[in-house]
C-alpha cells in the first residue's frame, strides 16, 4: 500500500517538475494586435536636445536615432479600378514603412500643477483610443487635463465653455510642438498645438488637408507631370524605400494638379493620402530653419519659434532668465500614436540652472557649439493617470498623493517595464497563481515522499 503511494506521489512530483519546466520561460509577454498591443524591440531610447535662443526666437534641436526613415505616411493606392488608402495609422510598427516618423514637445511654465513632477502621465485617462478594450468609435479619445472635467476620470464630463475658458487665462494648458517627416517636413513647416480639454491644434490651419473627393470617389490631386516628370509614384517604390529626399515625393501647389480620372492609372499606382500647404494664424508659429535630414541613422531636427507669439492663450510665452518645464515623445521605425517613447519632465532655464540650460547667442542663427543633453526614452505602455492615483492599483499611489516626483522613485527602465506589466496584469496574475500551485504541489510531493521512504526505513529495521 505505502509502495503504491510512493509511486503516485514519485509520479505527481515528477509530472510536476516536467511541467514546470517545460513551462518555464516559454513567455507570456508577446504582441496581441487584438488587443492593441505591441511591444518594441527596445523598451528604451536616448533623445538628444540643445536649445538656443536670442531674445526674439527661441530654437530646439533634436536627435535620435531611427534604423531606416519613414518619408510616408497614409498613401492611396491605385488598384482594379479603385483607389485603396494603405498607411497611416497601425498597430505598432507599420511593415510597410506607411508611418511618419515623429517628434513632439510639451512645454509649461508652471500653471499646470504637477506636470513638473509626473510629466505627461497627468494627461493620460481612462478609455484612451487604442488602450486595450476601449471600442473604437469615430471620436478619438486624446489626452486632456483632469482638471478641464467634472469628473477627472471621465473622458466626458468636459467642463462647460466658460469655466475652459478661465482655466485657459489662467495658463492651464500644456504647449505641444510637433514635427513629421511627412505631413510637414518637405515644406520645412513644424506644427503648434497644445493639451487642455483635448490634444489638438492651435487656432487655424495645419499645414496639410487630405486628398480626396468624396463625391467624386477619387484624389482631389496627382502630381503635376510638367513640373514632376510623372503623375503618381510606384508603391514598390515607396514600400522599397527607393525614394529619397532629392525625389519629389509629396504633394503640393508647387507639385500638383487637379486630378484627371481619364488617365490610364494602373495598379500600383501610387499618390500622397496628404497634400501639404502653408498653416495660418497661432498654428503656424513652430516653423523649421530648415529641412530636417536623416543621415547615418539619425534625425537631425531643428524646431524654431517666436519667444512671445503674442497668443498667451494658445503658446507659452518663452522669457529671458525664465523657467520652463519640457517632456518629449518619439517616433521611429514606422510607429504611430502610443507606440512611441516618451521621457520625463526636463528642466529647461534660459539663464537659469537646470536639467537643460538654453545658451544665449548673437546673430543670424546658432552655432550649436555646446553639448548635446542626453535624455532618457522609454515605452510608457498602457498606464493612465487614474491607475498611477489609485491605491488600489498602484502602490505608489500614496507617494504621488505626497506630491513626491516620479524620478525620485523610478528610473525609465523600470517604467517601460511597468508599463509592460500593466498590458500584461492578468497573464502575470495567472503565471504567478500557477507557479505557486506547482510549487505548493512541488513542496507537497517531497514531503510525502521523505515520509514514505523514512517509515520504510524504519518498518526494515
Amino acid at each position: 500500500m505505502r509502495t503504491g503511494y510512493l509511486a503516485l506521489s514519485v509520479a505527481i512530483f515528477a509530472g510536476l517538475l516536467a511541467l514546470g519546466w517545460a513551462y518555464h520561460r516559454t513567455g507570456i509577454i508577446g504582441d496581441d494586435p487584438e488587443r492593441n498591443i505591441a511591444i518594441p524591440k527596445e523598451l528604451t531610447t536616448t533623445l538628444q536636445v540643445k536649445v538656443a535662443y536670442d531674445g526674439e526666437n527661441i530654437y530646439f534641436r533634436y536627435r535620435w536615432p531611427v534604423d531606416r526613415p519613414s518619408l510616408f505616411n497614409d498613401v492611396l493606392v491605385y488598384q482594379d479600378g479603385e483607389w485603396e488608402e494603405r498607411g497611416g495609422e497601425s498597430i505598432g510598427p507599420n511593415p510597410d514603412f506607411l508611418t511618419e516618423d515623429r517628434v513632439a514637445m510639451m512645454i509649461d511654465d508652471g500653471s499646470v500643477p504637477l506636470f513638473s513632477r509626473y510629466g505627461g502621465y497627468i494627461t493620460i485617462g481612462d478609455g484612451l483610443t487604442t488602450f486595450t478594450g476601449v471600442p473604437e468609435t469615430g471620436e478619438e479619445r486624446t489626452k486632456y487635463l483632469h482638471a478641464t472635467r467634472t469628473d477627472p476620470n471621465d473622458f466626458d464630463t468636459v467642463r462647460p465653455e466658460s469655466e475652459l475658458e478661465k482655466l485657459r487665462k489662467a495658463g492651464y494648458f500644456i504647449d505641444l510642438w510637433q514635427w513629421r517627416s511627412n505631413r510637414s517636413n518637405p515644406i520645412a513647416l513644424g506644427d503648434d498645438g497644445y493639451v487642455a480639454e483635448e490634444r489638438t491644434g492651435d487656432a487655424g490651419t495645419g499645414p496639410y488637408f487630405t486628398n480626396w473627393d468624396k463625391e467624386a470617389n477619387q484624389p482631389r490631386f496627382m502630381f503635376d507631370p510638367a513640373r514632376t516628370g510623372k503623375t503618381a509614384l510606384n508603391i514598390d517604390d515607396v514600400v522599397g524605400g527607393k525614394i529619397g529626399f532629392d525625389d519629389i515625393y509629396y504633394l503640393s501647389a508647387e507639385t500638383s494638379v487637379p486630378f484627371d480620372p481619364n488617365i490610364a492609372w494602373k495598379n500600383g499606382d501610387t499618390l500622397p493620402r496628404r497634400v501639404l500647404r502653408p498653416e495660418s494664424g497661432s498654428r503656424a508659429d513652430v516653423v523649421e530653419p530648415a529641412v530636417a535630414r536623416w543621415k547615418d541613422g539619425y534625425w537631425d531636427v531643428t524646431l524654431a519659434r517666436k519667444m512671445d507669439t503674442g497668443n498667451p492663450l494658445d503658446d507659452k510665452i518663452f522669457r529671458d532668465g525664465g523657467s520652463y518645464d519640457l517632456a518629449f515623445a518619439v517616433f521611429r521605425n514606422a510607429s504611430t500614436m502610443r507606440w512611441h517613447y516618451i521621457s520625463l519632465p526636463v528642466s529647461l532655464g534660459l539663464g537659469q540652472p537646470a536639467q537643460l540650460v538654453a545658451e544665449k547667442f548673437e546673430g543670424g542663427a546658432p552655432d550649436w557649439d555646446q553639448p548635446w543633453a542626453e535624455i532618457e526614452m522609454f515605452y510608457p505602455g498602457q498606464v493612465s493617470w487614474t491607475r498611477l492615483t489609485d491605491p488600489r492599483k498602484h502602490p505608489g499611489a500614496q507617494k504621488i498623493a505626497e506630491r513626491v516626483p516620479v524620478a525620485y522613485r523610478h528610473n525609465e527602465q523600470q517604467l517601460a517595464l511597468y508599463g509592460i506589466e500593466v498590458e500584461f496584469a492578468e497573464e502575470i496574475r495567472r503565471q504567478w497563481l500557477w507557479t505557486l500551485f506547482a510549487s505548493l504541489g512541488l513542496i507537497a510531493g517531497l514531503g510525502i515522499n521523505v515520509n514514505l521512504l523514512m517509515r520504510r526505513r524504519e518498518n526494515r529495521s
